[in-house]
């Protein structure tokens, strides 16, 4: 099943922009290249997204290792499926959610609060980003940030049990939020505009639920 996850997982990153504008909007709007004389912000804006990816896939990799270690000598493919079940399931709910029909994923996303509050302090002593190891050591923070699609993207990590393979899941997540952050790096005004539009909210959100349906299919009928 590593195929079709690292694909979901890819897709939701990509569709799931306008959640990405809510968490990381305000920083990477910060740092967005406004005018000729701030090009520099464009290297700030790589090194942000660089440290952001590099959390994910440390976070891939040790959700996996631990699960991988803690599972080799019980019912590892039974859990496995679990887990698989559970991170597809929190799929759907991010669909319905950034369609705007749903707001369980956010009593989800307050799991993650606790450590937020613990980190959150050590990146606020780091704005404004003014330097490349700054925007690196932030966006590394920010990895951390509880998100419902983080979440379902490392309990794919989790299920894969392997070290190599969540870091793996963990980075086609990353590289699907990618465009939309660069993109709202440089055009933030206008793609926020578009997010909101009722139509644009309803297709991204469907179709990211439906990233988690079609595996929970393919898994019914095997």
């Amino acid at each position: 099943m590593l195929e079709t996850s690292l694909f979901s997982l890819f897709v939701a990153g990509l569709l799931g922009g306008g959640h990405c504008l809510g968490m990381c909007g305000g920083i990477v709007a910060a740092l967005s290249p406004q005018h000729a004389k701030h090009h520099a912000n464009s290297l700030l804006l790589v090194g942000y997204n660089t440290g952001r990816i590099a959390s994910y896939v440390l976070i891939g990799a040790l959700a996996g290792g631990i699960s991988g270690f803690a599972l080799s000598g019980g019912h590892l493919a039974q859990v496995q499926q679990l887990l698989y079940i559970a991170a597809n399931l929190i799929l759907i709910l991010m669909g319905l959610y950034l369609a705007g029909l749903s707001s369980l994923l956010t009593r989800i996303e307050a799991i993650g609060r606790p450590l937020w509050h613990r980190l959150q302090p050590l990146s606020r002593r780091l704005l404004p980003i003014r330097t490349l190891p700054q925007a690196l050591a932030v966006g590394a923070l920010w990895g951390w940030l509880p998100c419902g699609l983080v979440y379902s993207a490392s309990l794919s990590a989790l299920a894969s049990a392997s070290a190599a393979h969540g870091a793996l899941l963990m980075l086609a997540f990353a590289l699907g939020t990618l465009p939309n952050l660069l993109l709202m790096g440089v055009f933030t005004t206008r793609l926020k505009q578009l997010l909101q539009q009722r139509y644009v909210r309803l297709s991204a959100g469907l179709l990211v639920a439906l990233t988690g349906i079609i595996p929970l299919l393919r898994l019914a009928l095997i």
